[in-house]
């Protein structure tokens, strides 16, 4: 399988807030359609700490993927990396005792010739979009998500609850490991989106809202500066996204199914 990206458009601000504890990867100017990987990390434990923890995170994946992918990544490669980014954390903290207890969400996608893998830790999200449906959604790691499980809030209560912004994963160290939840996307099509956000974008849109944006015959660019403008005008969070559009797709054939193809057809 052979997907062709369009332009990726990526923002990732400060917001209301007065430190960016967001990171991404790639820099927004510097996405283009030839990028694999795709990062964004929400930093935890207050100001300075989340602010190191999110871009130590972005640096350590990259570096381990760019360092060992060998194909396309596997749900044990991609725990494997972050085994090794929880490894960088131990090291930081060995070095600067002040940074304890800071830790990162993880949204991760990278474009394989085997489809979309994607992998999360935390409330970072990842989205499928095709015409304005969700295809895929991620599910948070949050404290509100086991409490619907467990029947003990409906989901339309989630967007009010108190506790709405309480995680059960982030990326912290070897002292507190965490596996990322990995999913393979298959069911790729040209027009369709791929939308990555922390979770001060979500301060602004629901699924439904997300939907009907999506949904829209705009280009890429349009939709950026509709999603930018809203996280402007409402979240009073960091904010970070990737909106990567799929061009196109090609099935690729195996020299060994060219070859029986060929042999059968004589048959």
């Amino acid at each position: 399988m052979d997907i062709m990206m369009g332009q990726p458009f990526a923002v990732c601000e400060r917001g209301g807030r007065l430190n960016n504890e967001d990171s991404v990867y790639p820099q927004p100017e510097v996405s283009s359609p030839k990028q694999r990987l795709f990062i964004v990390c929400d930093g935890v434990g207050g100001s300075e700490k989340g602010e190191i923890a999110s871009a130590l995170a972005c640096e350590s994946l990259q570096t381990y993927f760019s360092s060992f992918l060998q194909g396309n990544p596997t749900e044990e490669f991609i725990n494997q990396a972050v085994k090794y980014t929880e490894s960088r954390f131990d090291d930081f903290v060995s070095s600067n005792p002040s940074a304890k207890g800071m830790a990162t969400t993880m949204a991760l996608l990278y474009v394989g010739t085997n489809g979309m893998t994607l992998a999360h830790i935390g409330d970072s999200r990842i989205y499928q979009f095709r015409k304005g449906q969700i295809l895929h959604e991620t599910v948070d790691h949050s404290l509100v998500n086991s409490l619907v499980k467990l029947g003990r809030i409906k989901p339309e209560e989630v967007s009010s609850h108190p506790q709405k912004n309480v995680i059960l994963k982030a990326i912290s160290g070897t002292e507190n490991p965490v596996q990322a939840e990995v999913t393979l996307i298959t069911n790729v099509t040209p027009g369709d989106y791929f939308f990555m956000c922390s979770d001060g974008v979500m301060e602004c849109f629901d699924d439904k809202a997300l939907s009907g944006l999506f949904e829209k015959n705009i280009s890429s660019d349009v939709l950026k500066t509709e999603v930018l403008e809203a996280c402007n005008n409402i979240s009073r969070d960091n904010f970070s996204f990737f909106i990567i559009p799929v061009n196109n797709v090609q099935e690729t054939v195996s020299i060994k199914h060219f070859i029986l193809s060929f042999f059968y057809s004589f048959i």
